[in-house]
Parts: structure tokens; C-alpha cells; sequence
């Protein structure tokens, strides 16, 4: 709700007390001065102020002083409001949902084929989204934040389409006419989820485990999710093995949602799939029509309370409509009192 407002009214006062004073002290130092004996007489002139022409031209002259006086006292108006700096204050409050999302990516080599569609599903679900923070975490034998949790949807989207594009960068290609540009991208995307004098790759248990831990306020009543994609195709001996990883999301009371991708043998599926669904969560595989829809459905069944961000109150300047208002009453006042003076 807009509302208009004065920030100081009082100046409305002093801007017409000082054209009042003006006023006063002009008359008084412009009065007459000459004294009777310096006046001079007409004989039989009394007869002026009977003639229809005298008479006309007086009352033009009174009317003229009138509008004048009103024109000036418009222009008084206008002046002090404008010294009163209106503006136009506006107070609203954001709403925000008590949801909390970590998007989980492998981009190990084995899921290098499939990212770009994963990512492709997460740009799918973000119109969907009002107001739960989203956070982006990718990981291989090691894990790199993204972004946090945040609910700037313009920047989630900025970084969305830049990881999608990155990740779109064809493998196969890469040889001395592949697009440097393309893959610089992709190298810039992925640091900091490998390690060079390592040679574990894909830690699965790792990934989920750093995603479970990226929740801050962990006191607070909040409904938290990790969308959690990967082919488990596992390379190394991580720190976390998947159940391990899997259990503690459960113990933060996190909601678990399975998106595999890849090429994977039957018992890393199984295996996988086995994880989520024994924990209460969803198990998608990433060409399923229904992922986005399953996954927004559960999501939003989760209680979630509509918390309210710190009220903002924008304020905006509105002096344009007296300041037209002042210029044209001063121009008319100028205009009359020409005239009168004539």
C-alpha cells in the first residue's frame, strides 16, 4: 500500500509566514510618503469615478488583484510543500517459506553425459519455487559449493543455465578442434571437486554426507530436502559409505529425493535405489516424465509455515505535481501583476 506523507510539514508554516513577512515589509517600505502640502489638486474632478469607463477599468483592476493575490497565495502553497519534501512511502513485507533445498550433483566423468539433463530438471522446478532457499552443491572426490542456500532466484537461475551450458560440453570432442572456449567453461565449473594427487573419484557417500551438512539454523522448525543425483558409480574408498551418508540425512531429518542417471550395473542401482526408498524418500530415475511432479508434490506435503522477512518501507521523492503547480502560478502571478502595472 502506497501512502503519501510529508516528511517536514512544519515547513509548509515557515514558507508562508516568510512570503507574509516579504509581503508586509515590501508594502511598508514602498507606501506613500509625500505629505498634503505636497499633493496636488484638480478642480471638478469628482465626476471621474461616475464615468462607466472608470468604473469598468476599476473593477478589472480589483478582479486583477484578486486573482493575483490567489495565484500568489497558490504559489505560497506549492512552494512550502515542496520545502516539505513529499514523498511516497510504500512498507511491504516478503514472504518466505520455512523450506530449505540442496540440489546435490555428481559431475564425476562416469555422469558427465547425463548432468546437463540433471540440471535441465532442476531449471524445470524452479518456477515452482516461491520463497524456500536453494542451495547447489557438486562434488566428484571431493565437493564444492556453488552457491548456499539463498532465495536471490535470479542469481539461482543465472547459475543454473551457466551449470547446464558448462556441463553440456561434449567429451568425446575433446582433441585439438574441440571449442576451447566450451571447455574452459566446463574446467571452471568443476573445480574444486577432484583432487589431482588422488585417484578416488566419485564419492557418493561423501557427496551426500557434505550436502546433509550445508543446513544452517539447525534449531529452527524447517522443512530441509536434498534433491540428491548420481549413477553410483563409485571409484575409491570414501569417507562415507552411501547407507552411512544416507542415515545421517535421515538423523537431521532431512528428506531424501533420488534422481539416478548413467549407466550404472544392477547392484549400484539396487543398491542406490535401496538407500533412499528404506529412508522414506523418492527414487526417480532422470527420463522420468514424473520426476519433476513427483518430487514439487512431495515437497510441497511437508509442513512448512509462512515465516515474514523484516519489513521494507521504500520511499520515493513526489514533488512533481506542486513543483508543475508552483511554475504556473508563478508564471500567471508575473503575468497579472505586469498587467496590473500597466
Amino acid at each position: 500500500m502506497v501512502t503519501s506523507v510529508l516528511l517536514h510539514p512544519w515547513a509548509i508554516v515557515a514558507v508562508i509566514a516568510a512570503v507574509v513577512a516579504a509581503l508586509v515589509i515590501g508594502w511598508w517600505t514602498k507606501r506613500p510618503t509625500s505629505t498634503r502640502s505636497e499633493t496636488v489638486w484638480v478642480a471638478n474632478a469628482a465626476y471621474i469615478k461616475d464615468l462607466p469607463a472608470y468604473r469598468t477599468q476599476m473593477q478589472l483592476y480589483k478582479m486583477g488583484v484578486g486573482i493575483a493575490v490567489a495565484l500568489l497565495i497558490g504559489a505560497t502553497v506549492a512552494a512550502g510543500l515542496i520545502a516539505s519534501r513529499p514523498v511516497d512511502r510504500e512498507e511491504f513485507s516478503e514472504e518466505l517459506t520455512s523450506r530449505d533445498i540442496v540440489l546435490c550433483l555428481d559431475v564425476s566423468g562416469s555422469m558427465m553425459g547425463y548432468s546437463e539433463e540433471i540440471v535441465e530438471r532442476f531449471l524445470e522446478m524452479l518456477p515452482s519455487f516461491h520463497g524456500e532457499r536453494i542451495a547447489l552443491s557438486i562434488w566428484n572426490s571431493t565437493s564444492r559449493t556453488v552457491f548456499p542456500l539463498t532465495n536471490d532466484y535470479d542469481m539461482i537461475e543465472r547459475e543454473l543455465k551457466e551449470a547446464q551450458y558448462a556441463l553440456s560440453f561434449d567429451i568425446d570432442s575433446i582433441g585439438p578442434f574441440m571449442d576451447y572456449e566450451h571447455f574452459d567453461r566446463l574446467i571452471d565449473f568443476i573445480h574444486g571437486t577432484y583432487l589431482e594427487d588422488d585417484t578416488s573419484a566419485s564419492l557418493i557417500g561423501d557427496g551426500l554426507a557434505t550436502c546433509a551438512l550445508m543446513f544452517d539454523d539447525v534449531d529452527a522448525e524447517r522443512s530441509r530436502s536434498i534433491i540428491f543425483a548420481t549413477d553410483n558409480d563409485i571409484q575409491g574408498i570414501p569417507i562415507y559409505e552411501l547407507d552411512e551418508a544416507a542415515d545421517l540425512v535421515v538423523e537431521k531429518d532431512i528428506m531424501l529425493f533420488g534422481i539416478h542417471a548413467g549407466e550404472s550395473a544392477p547392484e549400484q542401482l539396487a543398491e542406490y535405489r535401496d538407500a533412499v526408498q528404506d529412508r522414506d524418500g523418492l527414487f526417480y530415475e532422470a527420463s522420468n516424465p514424473e520426476l519433476v511432479d513427483g518430487v514439487l508434490d512431495r515437497i510441497n506435503e511437508s509442513q512448512a509455515r509462512t515465516v515474514e522477512d523484516n519489513p521494507t518501507v521504500l520511499e520515493q521523492d513526489s514533488v512533481k505535481t506542486p513543483f508543475g503547480v508552483l511554475m504556473m502560478f508563478s508564471a500567471f502571478y508575473l503575468a497579472f501583476v505586469w498587467w496590473l502595472r500597466s
